[in-house]
């Protein structure tokens, strides 16, 4: 049953399935082949996904979920395959047909064929799509769930096979967080279901969740919301984050920090607050503290990391907590900036890594006291990496800007102290980029440098082509991010209004005096 002329979000969903069925099924010997399958189908998927961009209604009028499908499952505990996709699910999605061909061609020539199966690294990246466009679009509790777990696998087997030195330990890691996580969910979902009416129904359970004394919804609201901040992650829950990024293979670890981990900060938004308001209340001021925490703290551990990919990997846990104040703000305009931020940062951090991983497929070293003077050699390369990494401090112009200033004028509005000391987060942001990028490409020339025949190659075609597209995105959505936001604004609005919140009255300035 679809409430729509076509079925968007189940074709969606399964297409990705198809096509990592497909590249694995392509012989090890044939992996031009392989990589070039992947990348037509991946681009199938964007180019679907913007037909459904186009095709959602946006309005007063227009119904909150929208292309709902619903069939049939497990009847008896009736769990469905239903799917339907709100403003902020919509994005997301959009951000994952972009990042996942933008991540395929990046990663052209990362898998050594003599030793790996390029055919199995491609199909897993599709296979992760797969399971990443099924958690944004899920609308069934359990399906949730599955989708939830099942994203482990294939991001699993691509840390473990085909990542760096430390690649078990980071792959077990990253499993363990995250299915420890799970489980704490899966005893809230259990919970929600016997309590609820045996119903895994995302409107029915909202309907039986109201009911609910208040002891039992904050434990169950406590169970959604460790998994989710396990995912995010957020101070405490982060230490697998910079394991995992450091270790996944570049284009990998982009995928990693620019979408997965929104997960978190989508269920939090999709299932925490309609769910359980009241406990949402009663958890945000810890929550706004934890947040807070882990903008310092990661940004304090940034500027002293000495592995590119792990400096990067710690500037997105600092960026989560700009993300956490603005949900539990509770305030329209920090909860689209919360929405807004996933996107943005997902395009920042996805090209910081891309390049990042340029670089060092030139140095064959990760670590920044390898370079030196790196843009004396690579001169647009290191442009482009000054772009990113001042896209990724939120300068203005750029698309993390317009977000990082709705969360804090939003959260400012509410909780003054809060916002203030994020604030400090900025400083620290363009510490640790600036110092990132000064050690890296500017200074006096590393020596060893100008024996890398590959450190003599600057920016190639390919490469070009992977870069172009979020660099025009980071600029196009800083400076006109009406076409995401007017998406956003009224999936944030039915939110708050199903947390029982409401904007504060503004404020005016008369006789030198602020009132109402």
């Amino acid at each position: 049953m679809t409430d729509s002329g076509f079925p968007y979000l189940s074709v969606l969903t399964l297409a990705p399935l198809v096509g990592a069925v497909v590249v694995a099924c392509i012989p090890r010997a044939k992996a031009q082949v392989a990589k070039t399958v992947a990348l037509v189908w991946s681009l199938a998927v964007l180019a679907f996904s913007i037909v459904m961009y186009v095709d959602f209604q946006v309005g007063d009028h227009a119904p909150r979920f929208q292309f709902v499908e619903s069939y049939p499952w497990i009847p008896t505990w009736d769990a469905r395959f239903t799917f339907a996709a709100d403003g902020i699910a919509l994005v997301m999605l959009l951000l994952i047909a972009v990042l996942v061909p933008v991540v395929i061609l990046a990663s052209w020539h990362d898998v050594d064929e003599t030793q790996r199966s390029a055919s199995t690294y491609f199909a897993l990246l599709l296979a992760f799509e797969f399971t990443m466009i099924g958690v944004f679009a899920a609308a069934d509790v359990f399906l949730f769930y599955v989708f939830f777990e099942v994203m482990l696998i294939p991001m699993y087997f691509i840390i473990g096979s085909f990542g760096g030195v430390r690649r078990q330990y980071a792959a077990v890691k990253f499993f363990l967080y995250s299915l420890v996580g799970g489980l704490f969910m899966l005893a809230a979902v259990i919970g929600l279901w016997v309590l609820g009416g045996h119903t895994f129904d995302f409107t029915k359970l909202a309907d039986a969740a109201s009911g609910l004394d208040t002891n039992t919804a904050r434990w169950l609201f406590l169970g959604f919301f460790i998994a989710f901040a396990i995912k995010a992650p957020f101070f405490p829950f982060h230490t697998w984050l910079p394991d995992a990024g450091g270790a996944a293979p570049v284009g990998a670890a982009a995928l990693l920090v620019g979408v997965m981990d929104k997960v978190g900060t989508f269920g939090i938004l999709r299932y925490c607050l309609p769910l359980f308001p009241e406990a949402s209340r009663w958890f945000a001021p810890a929550a706004l503290v934890l947040a807070v925490i882990g903008i310092i703290y990661a940004a304090l551990l940034a500027v002293g990391q000495n592995d590119l990919k792990r400096l990067v990997s710690y500037t997105s846990i600092a960026h989560f907590g700009f993300i956490g104040i603005g949900i539990f703000a509770f305030t329209t305009q920090a909860g689209t900036g919360s929405v807004l931020y996933m996107v943005n940062h997902g395009l920042a951090t996805g090209l910081l890594f891309l390049v990042v991983g340029m670089f060092i497929a030139r140095r064959g070293s990760a670590l920044v006291s390898d370079f030196g003077g790196a843009g004396k050699l690579l001169p647009v390369l290191a442009g482009i990496m000054l772009f990113a990494g001042l896209a990724s401090l939120a300068l203005p112009g750029t698309a993390p800007f317009v977000s990082e200033f709705l969360v804090l004028i939003g959260t400012f509005t509410v909780h003054k102290a809060y916002a203030v000391i994020a604030t400090a987060g900025i400083i620290l942001a363009a510490a640790y980029v600036l110092w990132m990028i000064q050690r890296t490409t500017q200074g006096d020339l590393n020596p060893a440098l100008t024996e890398l025949p590959a450190m003599r190659r600057d920016i190639t075609l390919r490469e070009k082509v992977v870069v172009a597209p979020l660099v025009l995105l980071l600029l196009l959505l800083g400076f006109y991010p009406k076409p995401v936001t007017d998406v956003i604004n009224p999936a944030v609005q039915a939110t708050m209004q199903d947390v029982g919140t409401t904007d504060p009255a503004p404020t005016a300035v008369a006789n030198g005096k602020v009132g109402p």
